[in-house]
């Protein structure tokens, strides 16, 4: 066959039929890498002619549905992210920033998987054997016979051991070590490596005679993106990130695709000693645990919305005087131009002067608020802490607050009341109009109000 040399962008994917100092697509310089291939070759998962099976359009009203089987773990937070547990033909990728959590939570699922007499291949290109073995006995009670390992950066002899074991779940940490000798020219972590064995995975996974579920772990590049090109999210059924925060113990994990799920489902988890924890009851862990009368001034609750679900989450603020020309607006949970504008709209429409004072802002257990919904508990936070009054814990806040002072309707507000009526609520603050008039609650009290000043007259004078 005759060969042909191509050059390839290590950064980009982009091919060029000569070398350049740099890539007209991504701007890199020095990222071109030659590559010899066989003009005729028919063994990339990409050339048309790796297509042979013939296929035949259906009529979709003819196809017959089937729920596919599912690989359910011990592992609450991690089955409620995946849709109610790992679908047995799929593909899976999950990433995060180094020291994330990543090879913890996927050999805590593996050993879970492989308890329930499954077999489990973990193939690891990073980590030697004793690594993942050290790795195990501490974050695991014990390691079960079913959980194979394999350190190797071949992808080829991967094959082979699936081959041999031939495994339900198969677990790849990380899909950018490895490499096929079908493409000698390009180097471990290059476009053409990571996608060819993306796609040598997918092809068994979906194979219909044996399908098995796969889970690839990504790495992650400096800008908190999956490293590689964008067509391997496009190319796998499942996208999860874990996000945290640097030494911080709480980690979320964040479906950003999931096709056989709700994309947008978050999980946590409590990284320790033992490994990453589920924290199947998040509300308990974002709110303090106090007596039904204790008040404690520039504390408020509300209920955001993550994933499905409803969490009640805590909002602490603390106001001192300042004694800088400049006061501190300080938040660990919001972004700073969102807590100044916060303080604009209390100032302002709320009478009340925070000029002269520093005013520091977060939540309980470390959750970062991301939605609009939490304004309103925020702004009441500060307000109780001014004022140096507590707020009864069985009161909530669920609303936005705009510029004009006015509440804001938010969305799923009708699912964030009942979660409160079911925990026993007997207060919770909205805007004017925005429940529904069949709203049916058995012992929370709905109070709609138009704007900012009539919440601080109702909760701090009675009126």
């Amino acid at each position: 066959m005759k060969n042909k040399t191509i050059y390839r962008c290590s950064n980009c994917g982009r091919q060029e039929s000569k070398w350049l100092g740099r890539c007209p697509n991504c701007q890199e310089w020095d990222t071109m890498e030659e590559i010899v291939v066989e003009s005729s070759r028919s063994t990339s998962s990409t050339s048309p002619r790796a297509v042979r099976k013939k296929t035949v359009a259906t009529r979709l009203l003819n196809v017959e549905s089937s729920n596919s089987d599912r690989l359910v773990t011990s592992i609450n937070e991690f089955n409620r992210v995946m849709g109610g547990g790992i679908v047995k033909d799929s593909v899976t990728i999950i990433t995060s920033q180094p020291g994330g959590g990543k090879s913890t939570l996927v050999l805590a699922v593996a050993n879970d998987i492989a308890s329930q007499g499954f077999k489990v291949l973990y193939a690891s290109g990073e980590e030697s054997e004793s690594q993942i073995k050290n790795r195990a006995d501490r974050i695991l009670k014990s390691i079960n016979e079913n959980l194979w390992i394999i350190s190797d950066t071949s992808m080829d002899n991967v094959l082979e051991s699936i081959k041999e074991i031939d495994p339900d779940l198969i677990v790849i940490d990380s899909i950018q070590t490895f490499t096929l000798e079908d493409f000698p020219g390009s180097r471990a972590g290059s476009p053409t490596q990571t996608m060819e064995c993306a796609n040598s995975l997918v092809r068994i996974a979906k194979n219909e005679e044996r399908p098995r579920a796969v889970i690839m772990i990504g790495q992650m590049t400096k800008d908190d993106e999956l490293a590689g090109l964008r067509a391997l999210e496009h190319l796998v059924d499942t996208v999860l990130y874990i996000e945290s925060e640097s030494n911080d113990e709480l980690r979320s994990l964040l479906a950003t695709k999931n096709r056989f799920g709700s994309t947008g489902e978050m999980g946590f988890f409590s990284m320790s000693e033992r490994g990453m924890i589920s924290i199947d009851n998040p509300s308990e862990y974002f709110i303090s645990n106090r007596s039904f009368n204790e008040l404690v001034p520039g504390s408020t609750l509300t209920v955001l919305r993550e994933g499905t679900r409803p969490i009640i989450a805590e909002v602490e603020s603390l106001v001192t005087k300042t004694f800088t020309p400049f006061p501190a607006r300080i938040s660990e949970s919001i972004k700073r131009e969102q807590l100044s504008t916060l303080i604009s709209i209390l100032e302002q429409r709320g009478r009340i002067s925070l000029y002269d004072k520093d005013v520091v802002v977060k939540s309980t257990g470390g959750l970062r608020f991301k939605e609009q919904a939490v304004n309103l508990a925020v702004i009441m936070s500060i307000v109780s802490s001014v004022y140096d009054k507590g707020i009864p814990n069985d009161t909530a806040f669920i609303s936005d607050v705009g510029l004009t002072g006015e509440l804001k309707k938010v969305p799923s507000l009708e699912m964030r009341i009942k979660e409160l009526d079911r925990r026993g609520f007997t207060k919770v603050y909205i805007a004017k109009d925005a429940a529904s008039s069949n709203l049916k609650v058995e012992n929370i009290d709905v109070i709609a109000l138009k704007a900012l000043q009539e919440v601080i007259r109702h909760v701090f004078s009675g009126n």
